[in-house]
């Protein structure tokens, strides 16, 4: 019998993302603060798509599902289905596909195709490596039983106010590594705190064990109360509709939890007073953030629209009465705004409605779990393009900063939501990542992704932005040297829409970001490095450098070694040749394994004569996902020539996984 912690791990574990880049040792970044910002490669840089021409590859790609089905090998049962299109300016494509087995959704078997402009196959990106097989699709627990066990979920994690609220569905469960049959259930029915609920309660078809679940909310001429007079777009007889952006409209809630509200009207086009006695007030602000947002996506990264495809998502506030959030919902492909405390600070501020606009962007790229370590780089992405968006717009009534929610002062002390620079600050976020750090609420396990990319905007340590003190630090307390934001944010959101998966977790953020500047920037690059630094800073990956001893020589394997479930242990060889005398005394061991519970794990080095040096023992309560780490072990008295081996055994059962790639650094 297993501690308790893996049966919580089971409702909120990510698998792994599957990709390839180089892996950096240690070092310290030495790129001087004062050196000018590298600039990317524009081949690499997404083309803007027009609806037209999105709908065009989309159809081209669904015309060749078979074939590529093929080419990935993929078996007979199984079928891919588009769901998004990136096209670089050198014409290499990057699609994405859910799968389907026997006719049934795959959650868990999302992966990109990533093809040069000629049509060649350069490689995919998948978010699990396992065979997609499962011995019947009979199930043997029933869709009502499911149903039933999904709301007792739904009534402990969301409150007594859930309720059940479709007919589950029959999928084939992927996202830990081991496909089975199971029910998805979504609930509904509202939160605790008044936000609506769509739970999403995985079940075992066969055992009617939980095996995981999500939240599917996520939260997240006018005369506005937070940026001043602005422009904002409307229609003839004045609707707020934007004609310009994909008919986005805004409705009034009229205080209702409920249905859609009713669409602005205005007789002269001259909207609120930027008082919110005013019920236009909170409308423009939000219908504002929603077109400085879209244009954002369309100049900085040339996505037209949420999804890509032009058109126009729809915002809704005033939503209840006094509510402190908002939230995005994929069901209703919409933004919903409280008015905060006392109905006075309405949540409608530009960063927090490019937030929100960005859980639909994720949603229809990467599409990042809502949970465990997936849902914490959910949370960040969308305040690190709040923060992008605001310094893209410039408004000088909402000067750009790496602060969340500065001006709804949600804490009544006039302090922010969240902090990039350091986010302990705001007391429960946190600032590096650690095991176990997919347990935590996904708006704190956030902070190292938030971290990560303020360290690679501007670089650790004290200096002053748009009059607003930072003060980052490092967890290993060596600096980083930021390449600003502009180069930043397009780093993130090709690895987004590009290299990330549903399962993506922090290791693998790190790899879809160093690939992505690799793509831009050339994996011999300064941004490159910088890249390495930023994520070491926050304690995620090594240095790059000459790994700390010895020659600085690296020798890796690549070679995928399965693990078998609680098994006998298994070895992947590296041999080193060509070398004089002994390892040193601080020869590195870079490991990267994929597996969905690390605490299972047992992992030696081997070397040449026999000698066996323990570098990470099982450990129950280590709950993370995956191994990607750097051991140092003292091996001066060992022969550097030879046949060195990596061993690994599973102590326990019911995870999988593979070694990915090793190596080690005289």
């Amino acid at each position: 019998m297993r501690p308790t912690p893996r049966a919580a791990r089971r409702r909120s574990a990510a698998c792994a993302l599957i990709t390839t880049a180089a892996m950096l040792a240690v070092g310290v970044q030495a790129s001087p603060a004062s050196a000018a910002p590298p600039r990317p490669d524009k081949d690499a840089l997404p083309v803007s798509l027009s609806p037209a021409e999105r709908a065009e590859l989309i159809q081209d790609a669904e015309a060749d599902a078979p074939e590529t089905a093929g080419t990935l090998k993929l078996g007979a049962k199984e079928k891919l289905r588009v769901r998004d299109v990136v096209r670089d300016r050198d014409g290499t494509t990057h699609t994405r596909y859910e799968r389907t087995y026997a006719g049934l959704p795959v959650l868990g078997g999302d992966l990109v195709v990533h093809e040069t402009k000629g049509g060649t196959h350069e490689g995919v990106t998948k978010a699990t490596k396992a065979t997609i097989k499962v011995p019947t699709t009979r199930a043997e627990v029933s869709a009502t039983t499911a149903k039933k066990s999904a709301l007792t979920t739904a009534k402990d994690e969301a409150g007594a106010k859930a309720k059940a609220a479709e007919a589950p569905r029959k999928v084939i469960w992927a996202a830990d590594g081991n496909p089975v049959l199971a029910w998805e259930t979504v609930t509904g029915g509202l939160q605790e705190d008044g936000t609506p609920n769509e739970l999403h309660v995985v079940t075992d078809a066969t055992t009617g064990e939980e095996l995981h679940s999500w939240q599917g909310v996520h939260q997240g001429t006018g005369n506005s109360q937070y940026a001043g007079r602005v422009t904002i777009g409307t229609a003839p007889s004045y609707t707020l509709t934007d004609t310009g952006r994909g008919d986005h409209k805004t409705y009034d809630m009229n205080n209702g939890t409920s249905g859609s509200g009713s669409l602005f009207t205005d007789a002269d086009d001259v909207w609120g007073d930027g008082t919110p006695g005013h019920r236009q007030t909170a409308a423009v602000d939000a219908h504002y953030g929603a077109a400085v947002t879209w244009d954002y996506y369309k100049e900085v990264h040339g996505r037209s629209g949420i999804k890509g495809d032009g058109v126009g998502a729809r915002t809704r506030v005033h939503y209840g009465n006094a509510y402190v959030n908002a939230f995005w919902q994929d069901s209703c492909f919409c933004m919903t705004y409280g008015d905060g405390d006392g109905n006075a600070k309405p949540l409608t501020s530009l960063d927090v409605a490019a937030h929100e606009m960005t859980h639909g962007v994720t949603s229809a790229t990467a599409n990042l779990t809502y949970s465990g370590e997936s849902g914490g780089l959910n949370e960040a992405t969308s305040d690190i393009f709040a923060a992008a968006v605001e310094f893209h717009a410039g408004n000088a009534q909402d000067p750009a900063d790496y602060l969340v929610g500065e001006k709804i002062d949600i804490r009544g002390n006039g302090t922010p939501l969240r902090y990039m620079d350091k986010p302990s600050r705001d007391g429960s976020s946190k600032d590096y990542w650690y095991s176990g750090i997919g347990n935590v609420d996904v708006h704190y396990s956030s902070g190292p992704a938030n971290h990560f990319f303020y360290l690679l905007s501007e670089g650790s340590g004290a200096k002053e932005i748009n009059g607003v003190q930072y003060d980052s630090p490092t967890s290993d307390g060596l600096p980083v040297t930021g390449i600003g934001i502009a180069n930043a944010e397009k780093i993130w959101f090709k690895a987004l829409t590009e290299y990330m998966t549903s399962s993506t977790n922090y290791a693998r953020a790190r790899t879809a970001t160093l690939q992505a500047a690799a793509d831009l920037f050339g994996a011999d690059s300064a941004a490159y490095e910088a890249v390495g630094h930023a994520w070491a800073g926050v304690n995620v990956g090594t240095r790059p450098g000459d790994g700390g001893g010895g020659t600085g020589e690296t020798y890796e394997t690549t070679d995928d070694v399965a693990i078998p479930d609680a098994g006998s242990a298994v070895t992947s060889p590296l041999v080193i040749s060509g070398r004089s005398g002994n390892a040193p005394s601080d020869l590195r061991v870079g490991v990267e394994i994929v597996h969905t519970y690390r605490g299972d794990l047992v992992i030696d080095l081997i070397a040449p004569d026999g000698t066996s040096y323990r570098l990470k023992g099982a450990d129950s309560w280590d709950s993370a996902d995956d191994v990607s780490e750097t051991y140092t072990v003292n091996a001066s008295s060992e022969s550097a020539n030879g046949t060195w081996k990596l061993s690994v055994r599973d102590s326990y059962a019911r995870d999988t996984g593979y070694i990915d790639s090793w190596k080690l650094t005289f």
